[in-house]
């Protein structure tokens, strides 16, 4: 009974125990001496509660304890708590914002059932790896047809496409994103409707819509009676059927209406007219592999029965999670890997901290141990001090990042079905804990632990001897831990700026200045009619043109890096016909001045006029590009091609223009007269952007042309207002808004390491004081003692310069698809790096250096 009651007693902290254990044992053995048997089991099972309780009693009042002593030294010591808690926090909040957007991105699961079954198809290279073109290629739909018959892995297949789609009545005309979708596209996704139904095969109304939960309740209030209710559509009326939910976000996030595609027999003519996506769900035990093997086998199959059209066509087929630039990838691993930099960074930073307080604290120690204070009982202290300032810095963090998370929706790929921006949910608040935990318990136990050990005589005995030796080696190897990731940060950081440099230097083809554009589609069946369409530009142009500030106007079926151009194939005499897909031409429609006003430079020949109407010579401008495939080292002006069933000939050359943005190869393009479009072309083919060279007044024009588009049309609504340097600018926001992370993060490494080697230096300076002043005393040159100092700091960052330098190599080699025109070991951003992490090492060494040469030997000597 004695030995199972003393094991009880170790619930007790030692310090009570040491105090009471002997006295309370012998009141139990007294107790169970004077007991039977089974009174000797109700004492034991009476102590077991007992102790429990009480145990926990005095565990709850040393804390209460604890934490008053704690907010006393704290409160006397603010500077070295708010240092201590913002360090944390910044290490803290830093990774749990990176993950939070890391997980959202690519590990959270997307918002649908059983996602993992969830795929998306369509056209790829046939060799090469489909994977690379991703689904910016459509496919045609008679090769959709194909696959979903043949193919024997999916439980079900659909397709869509996307556009846009002006909904009129209810207020101010609006221009709304519409996805057409067969029946089996919203069932498959297995997402059911708030309200309603959505499309099945036995539907006989081919105008029903089923409308986003945004659009229920910015359009229609969120009116429970909204089924049934007819919308006018580009003039059509539909029927709405259902209302999907807020979380549904379907292909992107820009759609708001679904309605339904129905593919007609003259779809399927033209195998090379590819403008549909697919979506389909893997049968129950069919494996992604398997399927992907499928596809394979009947693309080769269909380019052997196809080869006129299928050659080169082969399929890529992937998860719907990983629909997205493989740049986005390798930039969440790299601000992943960045913020974690970071968090070891400030993991070093705080255990110096600690360990430099507990050392200011080993006499005060040392006094309460020779007054009675057991070693546990000051270890307890020190952790509970410890935890304290890191629970106060992991709160700060996960606030700070809630805060930070909303700037990082740029770094969310636009091709997945999500909300723009992530949120701190239960998984990300547990790993946010873990942090706090990591931080707190790994990087301030170690000092605590220090600190408690050294409690005897000896250090009441210390004096500024006792500096120096083993108890700066921890310290010195945490500072250059601190520079090695300040080192790998800066670099990276470095690397990344020099990037976007040379991509915001690359011409663009055009000028972005003073450019206001907005978009004015034109609605179908409406404007089917040619006649009509053109009234429509040249009132608008005209009167747009008269307003003061505007210098020229033009429409064009797409903005460059906003839509690439509509990819086809041209027929030049006496040449062999190219395949589109390897050797197509991007095509706009545009009306005349649209060079002018977007200040592409007219190389050769003419603009586009007025005079080219369908009764004229069917004309072309084309790019330099486009003239050099063709026709190189000749004169083109003159020279004929044959584009959608027109012969077309050259009256002007232009410069080239980025049109699939400044990182990618664009196609060559041609820009035909909108007069001379061929009758029946699809409404996505028509002019639709407004684009307006003014003198500085861009802002006030928007209302004025809105005035003027409504005069024409009221119910034209205009969309998309934006200056051409914002659409520049946009083809760079990702790259930004990493860099921005990234320098924020490489500029407080640097200021941490800093802060951390002038730390060091200023507490060696302070122990090492003694032996400074007989250093003095007996004739050293002031200035050499600061060169020792300086060269200390300078050691020190060597130290951590040399292993961060090879782990920035490696790290820049794992992003190299984020560095365009920068090689991962470029010799001017290393050598910048390493100079600033030097700089920075001398400045945190010159105060310490500065305070060493100002040492009294004679005040030294009689404080000893």
């Amino acid at each position: 009974m004695i030995p199972l009651y003393r094991a009880l007693l170790r619930l007790y902290p030692a310090s009570f125990r040491l105090e009471y254990g002997d006295e309370m044992t012998e009141v139990f053995a007294q107790a169970c001496a004077d007991a039977s048997l089974p009174g000797r089991i109700g004492l034991v099972l009476r102590a077991f509660g007992d102790e429990t309780f009480n145990a926990a009693a005095v565990h709850w009042a040393i804390l209460i304890q604890d934490l008053r002593y704690t907010a006393r030294t704290l409160n006397r010591a603010r500077g070295f708590a708010l240092t201590a808690i913002l360090v944390t926090a910044l290490g803290v909040g830093a990774n749990t914002a990176a993950f939070s957007v890391a997980d959202f991105v690519l590990l959270r699961p997307l918002p649908f059932p059983d996602p993992d079954s969830l795929a998306m198809l369509c056209e790829g290279p046939r060799t090469g790896g489909g994977g690379t073109w991703g689904c910016m290629n459509e496919l045609s739909p008679a090769n959709y047809r194909d696959l979903k018959t043949m193919s024997a892995s999916f439980q079900a297949m659909g397709a869509y496409w996307g556009g846009a789609i002006n909904l009129v009545g209810g207020g101010e005309p609006r221009r709304l994103g519409i996805t057409s979708v067969t029946p089996e596209v919203l069932p498959l996704l297995g997402v059911a409707p708030v309200l309603g139904r959505v499309f099945g095969p036995a539907d006989d109304d081919r105008n029903s819509i089923v409308i986003s939960y945004g659009l229920w309740q910015s359009q229609f209030g969120g009116d429970p009676d909204v089924l049934g209710r007819k919308v006018n559509l580009d003039g059509a009326a539909y029927t709405i059927i259902g209302v999907m939910p807020a979380t549904f976000y379907f292909p992107e996030r820009t759609s708001q209406i679904w309605n339904e595609l129905t593919l007609k027999p003259q779809d399927f003519e033209d195998r090379t007219n590819t403008y549909i996506h697919a979506v389909a769900r893997l049968g129950p035990g069919v494996a992604f592999e398997h399927a992907r093997a499928e596809l394979e086998s009947l693309a080769a199959r269909m380019s052997r029965d196809y080869p006129e059209t299928n050659a080169e066509t082969g399929v890529s087929f992937f998860r719907m999670r990983d629909n997205m630039s493989p740049r986005f990838r390798v930039m969440l691993i790299a601000l992943g890997g960045a913020t974690l930099c970071l968090l070891l960074l400030t993991c070093a930073n705080l255990a110096n901290l600690l360990l430099a307080r507990a050392t200011a604290r080993e006499r005060e120690l040392a006094v309460r141990a020779a007054l009675g204070a057991g070693k546990e009982r000051l270890v307890r202290q020190l952790i509970t001090e410890s935890v304290i300032l890191t629970v106060l810095g992991g709160v700060t963090g996960v606030a700070l990042a809630a805060v930070s998370v909303p700037l990082f929706s740029s770094l969310v790929p636009p091709t997945l079905p999500l909300a723009t921006q992530p949120s701190l949910d239960l998984r990300v608040l547990a790993l946010a804990v873990a942090f706090t935990a990591l931080t707190g318990l790994g990087f301030g136990l170690l000092p605590s632990l220090r600190a408690g050990r050294r409690t005897e005589f000896d250090a009441l005995r210390d004096t500024t001897r006792a500096g120096g030796g083993r108890k700066q080696r921890v310290r010195a190897i945490l500072v250059t831990v601190e520079v090695a990731m300040s080192v790998i940060l800066l670099i990276t950081s470095g690397l990344l700026i020099r990037s976007v440099w040379h991509v915001q230097a690359i011409d663009p083809g055009f000028v972005p200045q003073h450019v206001l554009t907005l978009t004015t589609a034109l609605p179908r069946p409406k404007y089917d009619d040619a006649v009509r369409r053109n009234q429509f530009y040249e009132r608008v142009v005209a009167e747009v043109r008269g307003l003061p500030g505007v210098q020229s106007a033009a429409f064009t079926t797409g903005l460059p890096m906003v839509i690439t151009g509509l990819i086809t194939g041209v027929e030049v005499p006496g040449q062999e016909v190219r395949p589109r897909r390897s050797a197509g031409a991007s095509h706009r429609w545009v009306t005349p001045d649209y060079f002018k006003t977007m200040g592409i430079p007219l190389r050769r020949g003419r603009d586009v006029e007025n005079s080219d109407t369908a009764q004229r010579q069917w004309v072309a401008v084309v790019s330099a590009s486009f003239a050099e495939r063709y026709w190189p080292g000749q004169d083109p002006i003159g020279k004929t091609f044959r584009h959608l069933d027109h012969t077309r000939t050259v009256v002007g050359v232009v410069g080239d223009v980025k049109v699939r943005g400044l990182e990618r190869t664009s196609e060559p393009q041609m820009y035909l007269p909108a007069l001379q479009a061929p009758e029946g072309l699809p409404g996505g083919f028509d002019p639709k952007d407004l684009v307006i060279r003014h003198s500085g007044q861009g802002d006030a024009l928007v209302s004025a042309v809105r005035q003027i588009v409504h005069a024409v049309d009221k119910e034209q609504p205009i969309s998309n207002v934006r200056t051409m340097e914002e659409v520049l600018a946009t083809d760079t926001a990702t790259r930004r808004a990493q860099l921005q992370v990234l320098g924020v993060l490489a500029a407080v490494a640097v200021l941490l390491s800093g802060v951390g080697i002038y730390g060091l230096l200023a507490y060696t300076v302070s122990q090492r004081s003694l032996e400074i002043g007989v250093r003095l005393a007996l004739g050293a040159e002031p200035a050499r003692v600061g060169r020792m100092i300086v060269a200390d700091g300078l050691r020190l960052a060597l130290f951590g310069i040399v292993p961060g330098v090879f782990c920035a190599y490696a790290a820049a080699r794992g992003m190299t698809a984020l560095l365009f025109g920068i090689a991962p070991g470029d010799p001017a951003t290393f050598a910048a790096a390493v100079g600033l992490a030097l700089l920075m090492a001398l400045a945190g060494s010159f105060l310490p250096a500065r305070r060493a040469v100002r040492v009294s030997p004679m005040s030294v000597l009689r404080a000893e």
